[in-house]
């Protein structure tokens, strides 16, 4: 809404054209969605306290965690507020990548926010179930896929791109619809079982995000797109603003998250920004890259389908317990030396992936 009024003052006042730059945007969308958390936030978590909205915590987990019973959650709605009302001021809204990532983002919140509304206000330890809520996800990855699908023209736009290849790309076609589904369903859950710590699944989101930010901005751009030999996306660029919204909204969620949480994100803000994170790789083209900036994510993932598969198969168990957070908390690790530890890898992993712009 910001943009078209200064677009349009632009006409009289020149000094508002440095609005239309991209970059300027992107860096008030990080401003802006950071202040509306430190303005939403303390107000949000007296509401959901009141409300007797608190955490549940795993009876067989580590006994750190029974001191954060009760402790409110849910704020993932926090989150997806502050980027939902920055992208709106500072979007080029006619953009209709804008609108799918929004879509996207919100369709999956709401299933987490349903979810968690069952667990905690019914105290149904079950939530939606987990076969509607996959059921859920399924129409709404597939609808975000499909549509996507339909308004990308250019064979580019559907096209999979090896990282560290120069000449390795895979068209697509109609398989880019299961594929597109795929990634963001599965991005979607990587974050929510990444989301156990304090602060542990917001931080490396915000690092993602910002590797994306990277990406969006140079695959919308012609220029920089043809010199880095990646594929042009018209309107990807548009993203960058998006992107800087998550970043804002994650740091000012952090504030209120880290150890020792005041609130936690629930499944309303890790499955909304992991299906954000994957529809935002898909745009760009860059879904294994998404995997390896995303390896904190992939690596939570992968301890759980370990776990369960060996315990199914052979009766015992690999890790303490899964996901793998947990087992460097069994094995004596404090949870802030877990928590920063796994930042650290993020910021490396993000570094490696925004190295594929180069090496190939």
């Amino acid at each position: 809404m910001l943009f078209y009024l200064f677009k349009t003052w632009s006409t009289r006042y020149s000094c508002l054209n440095v609005f239309h730059y991209l970059t300027l945007r992107g860096i008030l969308s990080v401003l802006t969605a950071l202040f509306t958390c430190f303005v939403i936030g303390p107000v949000m978590i007296r509401k959901l306290s009141a409300h007797q909205i608190g955490q549940t915590v795993r009876k067989d987990g580590p006994e750190s965690h029974f001191v954060k019973a009760g402790t409110p959650t849910m704020g993932g709605a926090l989150i997806l507020t502050a980027i939902v009302l920055t992208t709106l001021l500072w979007a080029d809204l006619s953009n209709r990548l804008v609108w799918i990532v929004l879509f996207t983002m919100i369709s999956f919140g709401a299933i987490g926010w349903v979810d968690d509304y069952m667990k905690l206000i019914h105290k149904n330890p079950k939530g939606i179930g987990a076969r509607a809520k996959f059921l859920w996800q399924t129409v709404a990855g597939l609808s975000a896929s499909a549509f996507l699908y339909l308004v990308s023209p250019a064979p580019s736009e559907t096209t999979l791109i090896v990282p560290f290849f120069k000449n390795v790309a895979i068209p697509l076609h109609a398989w880019f619809i299961p594929w597109t589904y795929l990634v963001v369903v599965g991005s979607s859950n990587a974050v929510n079982l990444t989301d156990g710590l304090d602060g542990l699944a917001i931080m490396p989101t915000v690092l993602v995000a910002g590797g994306l930010a990277i990406f969006a901005y140079v695959t919308g751009h012609a220029n920089f797109s043809s010199y880095l030999e990646i594929p042009y996306v018209p309107g990807a660029g548009e993203i960058l603003v998006f992107c800087g919204a998550l970043m804002g909204a994650g740091l000012g969620f952090l504030w209120f998250n880290t150890y020792p949480a005041q609130v936690f994100m629930g499944d309303v803000g890790a499955l909304g920004l992991g299906a954000a994170l994957g529809i935002i790789a898909v745009i760009v083209r860059q879904e294994i890259v998404l995997f390896i900036m995303g390896g904190i994510f992939v690596l939570e993932t992968v301890s759980v389908v370990v776990q369960v598969a060996s315990f199914k198969l052979f009766g015992r168990r690999v890790f303490r317990m899964a996901p793998i957070h947990h087992h460097f908390e069994l094995k004596g690790w404090p949870e802030p030396r877990v928590i920063v530890r796994f930042w650290i890898i993020s910021f490396v992993l993000v570094l490696i992936g925004l190295a594929t712009l180069k090496i190939r």
